[in-house]
């Protein structure tokens, strides 16, 4: 049987994980109560004033009583008082979870931190990892999970799925299991497991736009055509593989070496030196041209120009690159 606390305080700028426990509670709280032992305060309601009510008022519920407030970073210094003082005193067999998805502009206040705190409340900041962190931090949650990752795998983790942190935890499970505990993880394993085959194409098409390989990346298009894929998928992909591309292009031609700038690639060993291969067969102009060409692909697109369809937009797309 599941221990609660009196209260609980989830608060940062990782709304999504926040969102989560927030879900993960509410269906804790049914599970344990029914919903008639859950009262969900949100929007207009997740005011002080109708917490406080909402705490006091008579439940004829069996068992334990759940409230949840979402929206507690929007609550003023000056108002959070009466709830403090209710934090000392809270009644039997009641669970209160407070949730605050807080920003630069808006965070909770400091008095009720203290008082959730102070009333042995749990208290959990949950905040987003920084881009440059991310392969790291995916290295610990992989270590946790019993994953054998290593470093280049954790950073090519985050070049496939993005960076949202949810989305490379849920790939972590699939890596886990689809793999024996202790199993070493690579890059082109996580690749191999984690890139779908659409974009696998999507970003093959991207990779021939970088080696200026038009006539294969026109092939790479039509064949994610006939998948469904529209031109988001290459705009998406191809602009960030470009601007990959201009910038390791810019740092070959100041001097740099190819090895110092391969380590700072999010993708598998064998693809990062296919990459700085295809890169150093063209030039930053040439790459910096393809990148507006995709601009303007958005723009037609988008309905910034004058409308066409995306088959039409992508194929003049891909003439201007040629040129």
């Amino acid at each position: 049987m599941t221990e609660f606390a009196a209260s609980y305080l989830i608060h940062g700028d990782d709304h999504g994980r926040i969102a989560e426990r927030r879900n993960k509670l509410r269906r804790l709280a049914e599970s344990e109560s029914g919903e008639g032992g859950l009262e969900i305060l949100d929007g207009d309601r997740a005011t002080v004033d109708d917490t406080v009510a909402a705490l006091c008022a008579m439940s004829l519920c069996i068992g334990r009583r759940f409230v949840i407030v979402d929206g507690v970073e929007k609550w003023k210094a000056d108002e959070t008082e009466p709830l403090e003082r209710l934090l000392g005193s809270m009644p039997p067999d009641t669970t209160l979870a407070l949730f605050a998805r807080e920003d630069g502009r808006q965070t909770v206040p400091k008095a009720l931190v203290d008082a959730v705190k102070k009333n042995k409340g749990k208290i959990q900041e949950e905040k987003a990892v920084k881009p440059w962190d991310l392969p790291a931090w995916t290295r610990d949650r992989a270590s946790e999970m019993g994953i054998n990752m290593n470093a280049a795998a954790a950073k090519t983790l985050v070049g496939v799925v993005g960076e949202r942190q949810q989305r490379i935890l849920r790939e972590l499970e699939k890596i886990s299991l689809s793999l024996e505990p202790g199993d070493p993880v690579d890059s082109d394993t996580v690749f191999e497991l984690c890139a779908g085959s659409a974009e696998k194409k999507v970003w093959g098409l991207a990779d021939a736009l970088v080696g200026g390989q038009t006539r294969r990346a026109v092939h790479s298009w039509l064949e994610l055509e006939q998948q469904g894929e529209g031109a988001g998928a290459l705009v998406g992909v191809g602009a960030n593989r470009l601007r990959m591309a201009v910038d390791a292009a810019q740092r070959l031609e100041a001097g740099e070496a190819a090895g110092s700038i391969k380590g700072s690639l999010r993708m598998p060993p064998r693809a990062a030196d296919q990459f700085l291969r295809d890169i150093q067969s063209t030039d930053s102009e040439s790459l910096r041209d393809a990148l507006s060409a995709l601009a303007k692909l958005e723009l037609r697109t988008r309905g910034g120009e004058k409308p066409m369809s995306e088959g039409t937009a992508v194929a003049r797309a891909l003439a201007d690159i040629a040129d």
